[in-house]
């Protein structure tokens, strides 16, 4: 591994843009600003190439970043689909849980963040909430989205335990954060702790419970980090687990 080390991102499907005819793939630019501030070098990663050449790349690659995005399909947690589950993307399904697999059996450091805390959690063997409005009444307004409002609003605070990687990437047990999510997760996976709620007790925070660096947080640290050095620490967390 590198003074800089590469870290990986599944790419997302473009339904809106071609060009000359071509599909197109990309990614979320905050999340590769973000990754390189805190001194790593990002790298997209295409869907729909197979497991012999995502392994090639993956053998490559010194940490992976799961982002935000659609719904996880619920057959993967063995459950029937809810009438108010969003949109689903199969590729991405199989791209994101092949990648989360390899890493959680090699100990590769990864950071997870909304979708991907998500995903991370199903991956590993837990399941999630698939609409918080209907399933969990109790719960605030978690889907904190634009246009109504901006990437940056803060939309509730997240208690994090103290002697979590969490707490110790960002320097903080409290927080301020931006939200923009209608699942959640449900029951954690074996192996992963609690590590971060809402004050309504919705999860806001996994991570693993041995030495492997996987961490997973609800919110959005991409849109804040560049002027946030607390949510920038957590890409930085990242960055120094994969150098390692």
């Amino acid at each position: 591994m590198g003074d800089v080390p590469v870290i990986g991102l599944i790419s997302r499907r473009d339904q809106s843009a071609r060009w000359s005819g071509y599909e197109l793939y990309g990614q979320g630019l905050a999340y590769a600003r973000a990754l390189a501030l805190a001194g790593g070098a990002p790298i997209i990663i295409p869907l729909d190439l197979g497991e012999d050449a995502w392994r090639r790349i993956y053998e490559r690659i010194d940490g992976l970043l799961f982002p935000g995005g659609v719904d996880v399909d619920p057959a993967y947690y063995h459950e029937e689909r809810h009438p108010r589950l969003g949109q689903v993307d199969e590729a991405l399904d199989q791209a994101e849980l092949t990648f989360a697999r390899w890493a959680l059996d090699d100990h590769m450091p990864v950071l997870a963040i909304c979708r991907g805390i998500q995903l991370l959690n199903v991956a590993a063997g837990g399941t999630l909430y698939q609409d918080l409005p209907s399933q969990r009444p109790d719960a605030f307004p978690h889907a904190c989205s634009a246009p109504t409002y901006p990437r940056e609003y803060r939309a509730h605070s997240v208690q994090v335990t103290s002697s979590s990687r969490i707490a110790s990437a960002m320097g903080t047990q409290t927080a301020m954060v931006n939200s923009r999510h209608h699942q959640a997760v449900k029951d954690v996976a074996p192996g992963f702790d609690i590590t971060a709620l809402a004050p309504d007790d919705v999860i806001e925070g996994i991570e693993r419970r041995n030495a492997h660096y996987a961490v997973g947080v609800q919110w959005h640290p991409e849109s804040l980090a560049a002027n946030d050095p607390q949510m920038l620490g957590l890409f930085r967390a990242l960055v120094e687990a994969s150098r390692g």
